[in-house]
């Protein structure tokens, strides 16, 4: 606690007194108020931006002579001189070109896109009014080198530079530098949960690692969400869209989307703001019954496992169950239900946000606010298993205090379930509810052996036998719609225990504190920043996910870092920015790792900049892969935290062959015997095939320990005449890989003893485990994106762009390891618009392809195929309203495609929309 007190002096000793205000109006070439301009003062955070005059007006704790910066896209950026208190500035700003766009979050400081020390992209005003999608985070899938994976028609998942899974948790999402990952699931849900679209200032991506400023999850990538002060953006703004969703599966279904900002400077000391937002549709409906272990087996395959059909996940070897010769050597699964069966696809998000900011001291930019969001909807997530996230809860609550040098901020974030539920497990106890698996496999069975045994007099097939056993075994089974059916679907959606219900239960919470300290204004030499960060979660299922059946999980970790920053003028025509960061950070479970970041900028006559940098990233496991304990069906999942390991426990019933050997007709296991007492399952696979003990492997996965990453980056930004360059090529090399491992554990025996363990195995008497580990195989990865942008016919909008991503993993050599890579190896996207191809009437069409690529997860493995879209949308401005009337439509081919192996096939997507008062 010193400590930390320590740490909140030096950040208001660093507070100074003076006050300096100044004002302006920013104008195009053609004499016409810019709205929405960006007026920071260079070397801090602090800034204003433009009303919808043109005029601006900012108070700064900075004395004179500064230095102040206007920026909007699509002009270049002017600086002006300040030099006294009350200065007012005419500023004509030239059409320019998207490098010179302001970001943030590259250095935690002010700069421009073109001198920036790493890759960064940008969506902002303007980007989100000439989007195609229908929203504002749809249209980040336009980004160069973004992969944006469909969960369902509100859950879109954001990555960069491969490895991506919805359940990603090495890319990190802020709102206003508040992390949107959820304590449950320890990633962003998408925007289900976050920004309205006329609260959106801008947006800013930064790919590939980013640990050494911004910590643990900054692994893959970062997406900055920035708001609107109400200082700055004051008035009632809203949108309305409406529309229609359009699937083979699912129909033509409505689509809603409204949003309204009420926001109100009351004093100079006091300002507020209030968000609302309501999203209704229908999801993708999810249909596929390919097998999802071999899509060459049909339904009337004996174990057949559809994709998204659900209880068709339990089964066993009949043959060992019954004991008996007469029955075949093969397993059988019982027969499942159809996703559209077990959900009504219902797609909701409703989340509201309010913000109260005071400046107590004027003339100063100190300012103290009060944020707090909510958010409920209802959604399809796909991890482990397909999961209905019906009325999840989540909210957020941050206080912070932050002028033009330094921010201190402290928030909350916590979830609830609500009636969520796992889809696959409601089928599984469903099934259960009417007949137990040993009743349905011992009905199954005596039909087959009742054939063989009567002589097969009616000359039955192999297949017939098959079909008559399991049409006997599901006489009487629950149909959907009928009354059993609803009731035992109640029953299970309401229970949390996985061994009769399907209830997903969960009440997680962290809180997390950070801070930053820019010494720009008192020292000369470079811009020196500080800052740190803790964070502790308190994890809350009742047992349901994690091992904490008794009590609730706490654990902390924090880290600190540093950043220096120095411009070199070299000669007229030659500038040099060097970058140097460094971070370290601890978790109370594992040991400090330090992670820093070296840049370098070379500006050559002020239209090109060459970048380099190399920094190491890294990422501690998550909260579900320490403390995880989860029955998902073909697998139980366990965390590798050391103290998890004995907490989940399990019972087993032995086969009659074990039994005859012996042993007892019960075996109870814990998680440990995942780690150290289990063969991979490969080699299981190998020894079924063969019968031969040697092919049998031990696997004994190492307990899980941070994730770290060397990344190498090399780029360059500029302007060929009139075409504008963005390039940038990587290499990231991978130690300690964290990744799943299906290992499989012997009833009894011990793993490598050629007895009792190969026997335990033969009679099927043991237990898949999907276990939390660190590859020591070699993971690299390397890539490289172009974009190049112009104005062609004089003002129409051109762009395009390339992304190479490639995977250096040998797979054959660590076959039951999965790294997720999960991205296409080629991607190309274009757009082509008009922001004012007559008067107050623009257009935009983009396209997009994809690659096609292989998708491995939990869920399941298989190929994505390679896909085309385009999304286009007409606008119409109505200056004199403040109103723009919008109309558009997205995949406009019709070919429905999918980004992620299990998912629902996406369809079109058409709509209309008015958007009032809003920059």
């Amino acid at each position: 606690m010193k400590s930390i007190f320590s740490i909140l002096l030096l950040f208001c000793f660093g507070l100074t007194y003076s006050q300096t205000s100044i004002s302006g109006t920013v104008l195009d070439d053609s004499g016409l108020p810019i709205p929405g301009a960006n007026v920071i003062v260079v070397g801090t955070s602090s800034g204003t931006v433009t009303d919808f005059d043109g005029k601006f007006n900012l108070t700064t704790d900075s004395e004179p002579p500064f230095t102040i910066q206007i920026s909007s896209v699509g002009f270049a950026t002017s600086n002006q001189e300040v030099t006294a208190n009350n200065q007012s500035f005419d500023v004509v700003l030239e059409e320019g070109t998207a490098l010179d766009e302001v970001v943030i979050s590259a250095s935690r400081t002010p700069e421009r896109v073109f001198e920036s020390p790493v890759t960064v992209e940008r969506f902002g005003l303007k980007e989100i009014k000439s989007t195609a999608s229908a929203d504002f985070y749809g249209g980040l899938e336009d980004l160069k080198g973004v992969d944006v994976n469909t969960n369902s028609l509100t859950f879109k998942s954001v990555n960069t530079r491969g490895f991506a899974t919805f359940a990603n948790t090495r890319f990190m999402q802020l709102v206003d530098g508040m992390d949107n990952s959820t304590p449950a699931l320890n990633f962003p849900i998408g925007n289900l949960v976050g920004m309205i679209e006329t609260d959106v200032l801008s947006v800013e991506l930064l790919p590939g690692a980013s640990s050494a400023l911004y910590g643990a999850n900054a692994f893959n990538g970062i997406l900055f969400m920035r708001s609107k002060n109400p200082f700055d953006f004051e008035g009632i703004s809203g949108y309305i869209k409406k529309g229609i969703t359009d699937q083979e599966a699912a129909g033509e279904n409505a689509y809603t989307d409204l949003g309204i900002r009420l926001a109100h400077k009351f004093t100079d000391k006091f300002a507020a703001k209030v968000n609302f937002g309501y999203l209704k549709g229908t999801d993708w409906a999810a249909t596929s019954e390919v097998d999802k272990i071999d899509p060459s087996r049909t339904r009337s395959n004996t174990n057949y496992d559809g994709i998204n059909v659900y209880g068709d996940e339990v089964s066993t070897n009949i043959r060992s169950a019954s004991g008996l010769g007469i029955i075949p050597d093969v397993v059988v699964s019982r027969t499942g239900y159809n996703e559209e069966t077990l959900t009504n696809y219902n797609a909701e998000s409703i989340k509201a946000d309010w913000g109260l900011y005071f400046r107590p001291i004027d003339g100063n930019s100190l300012e103290l606010s009060y944020v707090g969001k909510v958010g409920t909807g209802s959604t399809i997530y796909q991890g482990t298993n397909r999961y209905n996230i019906n009325g999840f809860f989540q909210q957020q609550h941050k206080l912070e205090v932050r002028n033009d040098n330094f921010f201190v901020r402290a928030y909350e974030v916590s979830d609830k379930a609500g009636d969520s539920y796992d889809m696959v497990f409601t089928g599984i106890n469903i099934n259960r509810a009417w007949k137990s698996d040993e009743d349905w496999f011992g009905d199954y069975i005596a039909t087959y052996a009742g054939i063989e045994l009567s002589g097969n007099p009616q000359g039955l097939t192999d297949q017939q036998k098959h079909d008559a056993a399991r049409a006997a075994a599901d006489t009487g089974r629950y149909l959907p719609g009928s009354p059993e059916f609803k009731n035992a679907f109640n029953q299970s959606i309401n229970n949390p225990d996985l061994s009769q219900g399907s209830k997903f239960q969960d009440a997680s919470k962290y809180i997390h504190s950070d801070a930053n300290y820019n010494f720009g204004h008192l020292i000369d030499v470079a811009e020196i920043q500080v800052g740190g960060s803790f964070r502790r979660y308190n994890l809350n299922s009742g047992g349901t996910i994690y091992t904490d059946g008794d009590s609730p999980i706490d654990y902390s970790e924090f880290g600190v870092y540093t950043q220096v920053q120095k411009d070199l003028e070299l000669n007229e025509s030659l500038k040099l920015k060097l970058t140097a960061s460094g971070r370290y950070d601890k978790s109370e479970l594992f040991d400090g790792f330090f992670s820093p970041r070296l840049s370098g900028g070379l500006t050559v006559n002020k239209n090109h900049n060459i970048r380099a940098s190399v920094q190491t990233g890294f990422r501690n496991p998550t909260t579900q892969d320490l403390f995880i304990g989860l029955d998902a069906g073909r697998a139980i999942l366990v965390g590798s935290a050391k103290e998890n390991l004995d907490r989940y426990v399990r019972t087993f019933n032995v086969s009659t062959e074990g039994q005859t050997l012996g042993q007892p007709a019960t075996v109870t296991q814990t998680g440990a015997v995942a780690y150290n007492n289990s063969y991979s399952q490969q080699s299981v696979r190998d020894f079924a095939n063969s019968g031969n003990p040697a092919d049998l492997e031990i696997a004994n996965p190492d307990l899980i320990k941070p994730e770290q990453v060397t990344s190498v980056e090399i780029g360059y930004r500029g302007k060929l005449n009139k075409v504008i360059v963005d390039f940038s090529t990587y290499y990231n090399a991978y130690k300690d890989f964290i990744s799943q491992n299906v290992v499989i554990s012997p009833y009894y025996g011990t793993v490598g003893d050629n007895s009792s363990s190969v026997q335990a195995i033969a009679n099927g008497d043991f237990q898949a485990y999907s276990t939390y580990t660190n590859s020591d195989a070699n993971v690299n990865s390397y890539g490289a994106s172009l974009g190049l942008s112009t104005k062609v016919f004089k003002n129409f909008d051109l762009s395009g762009s390339y992304t190479f991503t490639k995977l250096d993993f040998d797979q054959e050599a660590n076959p039951d390891f999965q790294t997720n890579f999960n991205t296409p190896e080629h991607k190309f996207k274009a757009s082509f618009g008009n922001t004012e191809l007559f008067k107050n009437f623009g257009f935009n069409v983009s396209y997009r392809f994809s690659d096609d690529y292989f998708w491995e997860a939990t869920f399941g493995n298989g190929v994505v195929p390679e896909f085309h879209v385009v999304d286009a949308q007409i606008n119409y401005n109505i200056p004199s309203l403040k109103t723009t009337l919008k109309a558009g439509g997205t995949n406009l081919t019709g070919k429905e495609y999918f980004t992620a192996f299990g998912t629902g096939f996406i369809g079109s997507m058409y709509y209309v929309g008015l958007t009032i008062n809003n920059l």
